[in-house]
């Protein structure tokens, strides 16, 4: 029987794909016979140039995950990341990122949209990633940077009231209410709370490295942290730990507060709140200003400042403003 196709062309399969078979070279064909693609395809194969392989979002994610810029991220970073990222392999994965266009991101904002902050968390992995495109050579430009976040329509985080603060203190004990004071005492991310060892501990405070922003920070003791930590057993490298040393996870560190939590009906306060009320306490202090508030809490951005004790400040300082106007109507009527 006369061969149709030309040498080292073969139909392989029940589907009949071509595929070009000439010493290490096994590639299919994916242009029609008689094609002018086919023919390029074919004297391109003939030369020995096999095809570049095809640059899709989860080969990319993949390159993401191994290089330098993921190992320094924070645990919690990755595994954040690493949700979101699987979500956009199982959507998108099969995609050439270059053909991605700001339209397509507004798309997969848009289909989120009933869970706003889920919906920015994914956008902000994906211009992570894109970003690493960018940097690898995949990409000319981001077509994630500068999409509009969506207006998160949940219940607005705050910081922990006094009496809630105290709730806690009585109703906690051994580890849990340790790793509350040094929540509240240090200001710092429950992640950089965990990692917290007796070695980065001196007389006066802590030296930490803050596994977000590596930021480093010296956090002198409140006065209440260093009376619980002079009456805490050392048990391995970790202060917070488990009873052969070792350090905790987030899970079960959250599992221990949320407990004395529903026990208090502070349901609504959660871990992060306690860095925002340690930001709060600091600046409604008179006298205390942004620059106090970043030496503890290690924020770099003013706006990041005002999210955490924006609203203290405004109150210290209608107080300031109201004690004013009754000082002067004191005064016209003492003249």
């Amino acid at each position: 029987m006369k061969r149709h196709l030309p040498p080292y062309v073969y139909a392989k399969g029940k589907r009949g794909y071509l595929y070009f078979v000439r010493g290490s070279i096994c590639e299919r064909i994916k242009s029609n016979p008689g094609t002018p693609e086919f023919a390029a395809d074919y004297a391109r194969l003939l030369r020995g140039r096999s095809m570049a392989p095809r640059r899709t979002i989860s080969k990319l994610i993949d390159e993401f995950m191994s290089s330098p810029k993921w190992a320094g991220y924070a645990f919690n970073t990755r595994r954040s990341h690493e949700r979101h990222l699987a979500y956009i392999r199982d959507v998108a994965g099969h995609v050439d990122p270059s053909q991605l266009r700001t339209v397509h991101v507004y798309e997969m904002r848009d289909a989120l949209a009933d869970k706003p902050t889920d919906a920015n968390r994914k956008l902000d992995t994906l211009a992570a990633l894109l970003n690493h495109g960018k940097r690898i050579g995949w990409l000319d430009g981001n077509p994630a940077q500068g999409v509009e976040r969506l207006k998160p329509t949940g219940r607005k985080r705050r910081p922990w009231p006094v009496d809630l603060i105290e709730a806690f203190r009585a109703n906690a004990s051994g580890r849990t209410l340790l790793l509350f004071e040094l929540l509240l005492g240090t200001g710092q991310r429950i992640g950089d709370v965990l990692d917290l060892r007796w070695s980065d501990l001196d007389e006066d405070g802590f030296t930490i490295t803050q596994g977000k922003t590596k930021t480093e920070l010296y956090i002198p003791l409140t006065d209440r942290l260093r009376r619980v930590l002079a009456a805490e057993t050392k048990k391995g490298f970790f202060i917070v730990c488990h009873p052969d040393g070792s350090r905790i996870s987030y899970q079960l560190a959250h599992k221990n507060i949320m407990a004395v939590r529903r026990e208090i009906g502070a349901e609504a306060y959660d871990i992060h709140g306690l860095r925002y009320a340690a930001a709060s306490e600091i600046a409604a202090i008179p006298g205390m200003t942004s620059e106090h508030v970043k030496a503890i809490t290690g924020h770099a951005d003013a706006a990041m400042i005002r999210l955490y004790a924006g609203a203290a400040v405004q109150k210290a300082r209608a107080q300031e403003a109201q004690k004013a106007r009754t000082d002067k109507d004191s005064t016209k009527r003492e003249l």
